[in-house]
């Protein structure tokens, strides 16, 4: 055998293989306008275009949007969840936006889903207990499988 053929002694082939990596929930909070641009296009550009809350993001991961409003400046208040699928892609990519600016996006994978108003969830969400507006702040915050189930079953009945 030669060296690059042999294996450690004692050491599966799952043992050395790279572990895979788990697949994360995530919230974005995003208005409905933009949510539904992001639907209808199949990406997710997320606080302005940065790049690192794409990063943070992984092939395989779910992404929900949370709306509080229509609008990013005025527009009726929503607080609704309007966007449900999962990362595609396994890098963000540039594009040029609005004005000119360049601005960072993700490929999703949309799922066909309704919207999901909070207040009906909110008693069944660990998220939602205490003072989840701070987490809503930061724009993109990680969830358990268990909210990511009780949403995406209000959104798609599944």
């Amino acid at each position: 055998m030669s060296a690059k053929t042999q294996s450690n002694p004692g050491t599966t082939a799952e043992q050395s293989a790279p572990a895979q990596a788990e697949t994360r929930n995530w919230i974005a909070v995003v208005s409905r306008d933009h949510a539904l641009e992001s639907v209808e296009s199949g990406f997710s550009m997320l606080d302005h275009g940065k790049l690192g809350p794409l990063l943070r993001l992984t092939p395989g991961d779910w992404l929900i949007y949370y709306s509080p409003r229509t609008m990013p400046t005025g527009g009726e208040v929503l607080k609704a969840f309007t966007a449900i699928g999962t990362v595609k892609d396994a890098e963000p990519y540039q594009i040029k936006m609005h004005g000119g600016a360049m601005g960072f996006r993700r490929d999703i994978d949309w799922l066909d889903a309704t919207e999901a108003q909070l207040a009906e969830l909110t008693q069944t969400l660990d998220f939602t207990r205490g003072s989840w507006g701070m987490l809503a702040r930061r724009g993109l915050f990680e969830i358990t499988d268990a909210d990511r189930h009780v949403i995406r079953a209000a959104m798609t009945g599944k």
